[in-house]
C-alpha cells in the first residue's frame, strides 16, 4: 500500500512546501516547517451536500441525561485528581521530568484496574516486555494479569488494543510512537500531533480510555506541539524532587473535574504509596519552638495544606541588603511572605 501524501507547513504562517527546509520561504521564520498529513481526494466534492454516514444534530435535551461510570483505580489521590476516576472514552496526558515516577504510577494503575475486572493494555515503547516485567515484580501490587505490548508503530497498537477488547490502554509515551503514514521520525512535530489525533478518535469511536505519557521539555512543558494538550480530555504534571521521597501530580486541564486540584504520593520501595493526610507528611520531623520557623495555611484547589516555612537573616556586606527565596515568592522590603499575590508582585505599596 503506498503511503499517504504530506507535506510541510510552516507553524507561524501556514504556507505549505513539498519538502522540509531550515527556513519558510514565505514568511522567513527558521525551523518552524513541520511534517502533515494530506488525504487523498476520493471523488468529487459535493460541497454542503451530507453523506451516508454523517451525524446529523440532535438537541441537547434529546439525549440520555445518565452519566458515565467512572472506572476507580483504587489510587485515591489519582482518582482524586481525575475528578473520581478515569472516565470511559476519555484521553489523558500525564507529563513529568524522567524518572519521577510516571510509568510506575500507570502500571499500578493498569494492575488494580486489571485486578478490578477492566482488561487493559500497556504499551510501552521504552522498555521491553522483560523489563516491564522486573518493575512489575518490585511493585506490591499484583501486575501479573496486565497484557503489556513492546511496540512503537500506531497502527499495530490500535489492532491489539481492538483484538483484546482493552477498555484502557496506557502508551509510554506518545513521543516514541509514529504511524506508516508520515516519514518523519518518531517525536517530531507531525508525528506527535498525527498519532494523537488518532488516538482521541479511538478513544471517542471504540470507547476506551487511553492514557498517555508525555515527556518534558527543559522549561518543564509537555515536548511537542501544543496541539498536544488542546486535543486531550485531561492534563496532568507529575512533580517532585528526586532526593525527596515525595511527589505530586497536579491537574491543570480536566474536562471531567475541577482543574488545579493536587494529589500527594510517595515513592517507596514497592511503588507509589497515597498519602492521605499531605499537612502531617509535610509536617512529619518538625522541630517546634524554633526561631525563625512558621507554619502557614496554603489553598491547592479546594484542599487546604499546611508547609512549613524557614527563614534566616544575616548582616549584609554591602550598602543594599537583598532578600532571596526559594519556592516561595517574598516582598524584598518588609520580608513578608506573599504568597497570594500575583507573579511578579515583588515589592509592597
Amino acid at each position: 500500500m503506498a503511503k499517504a501524501r504530506s507535506v510541510f507547513r510552516c507553524t507561524e504562517c501556514g504556507a505549505e512546501q513539498p519538502k522540509w527546509a531550515g527556513r519558510c520561504d514565505a514568511c522567513g521564520e527558521w525551523n518552524t516547517l513541520v511534517e502533515e498529513a494530506v488525504g487523498r481526494s476520493v471523488g468529487r466534492s459535493e460541497g454542503w451536500k451530507a453523506r451516508a454516514g454523517d451525524v446529523a444534530p440532535v438537541q441537547l435535551s434529546n439525549l440520555a441525561t445518565v452519566r458515565p461510570e467512572r472506572w476507580r483505580t483504587g489510587l485515591a489521590e489519582f482518582d482524586f485528581v481525575l475528578g473520581g476516576g478515569i472516565v470511559p472514552g476519555s484521553v489523558v496526558l500525564v507529563g513529568g521530568e524522567p524518572g519521577i515516577g510516571k510509568s510506575t504510577l500507570l502500571l499500578q494503575c493498569a494492575a488494580r484496574l486489571e485486578q478490578a475486572g477492566i482488561p487493559t493494555l500497556y504499551v510501552s515503547g521504552e522498555e521491553s516486555p522483560d523489563q516491564l516485567r522486573l518493575r512489575a515484580e518490585r511493585l506490591a501490587d499484583d501486575a501479573r494479569g496486565v497484557h503489556v505490548l513492546g511496540e512503537t508503530r500506531l497502527e499495530a497498537i490500535l489492532h491489539h488494543a481492538q483484538a483484546l477488547g482493552s477498555r484502557v490502554v496506557f502508551v509510554d509515551s506518545i513521543q516514541t510512537t509514529y504511524t506508516d503514514e508520515l516519514e518523519g521520525a518518531p517525536g517530531n512535530v507531525g508525528q506527535v500531533r498525527e498519532c494523537a489525533a488518532r488516538l482521541m478518535r479511538f478513544a471517542k469511536q471504540a470507547g476506551p480510555a487511553v492514557l498517555l505519557v508525555g515527556h518534558v521539555t527543559r522549561g518543564g512543558g509537555i515536548a511537542g506541539p501544543k496541539t498536544l494538550e488542546h486535543i486531550v480530555d485531561t492534563v496532568l504534571y507529575f512533580e517532585g524532587e528526586h532526593t525527596l521521597d515525595h511527589r505530586v501530580l497536579r491537574a491543570v486541564k480536566n474536562r471531567f473535574g475541577s482543574v488545579d486540584e493536587i494529589g500527594v504520593f510517595e515513592m517507596t520501595g514497592g511503588g507509589l504509596l497515597p498519602v492521605a493526610d499531605p499537612a502531617a507528611a509535610f509536617l512529619a520531623g518538625r522541630v517546634t519552638n524554633t526561631s525563625g520557623s512558621a507554619v502557614t495555611a496554603l489553598m491547592e484547589g479546594t484542599r487546604p495544606l499546611l508547609v512549613e516555612i524557614q527563614a534566616l537573616a544575616a548582616k549584609a556586606g554591602f550598602g543594599t541588603p537583598a532578600s532571596i527565596t526559594a519556592g516561595w515568592r517574598s516582598c524584598s522590603r518588609c520580608w513578608s511572605a506573599a504568597a497570594a499575590w500575583p507573579a511578579g508582585s515583588w515589592t509592597c505599596s
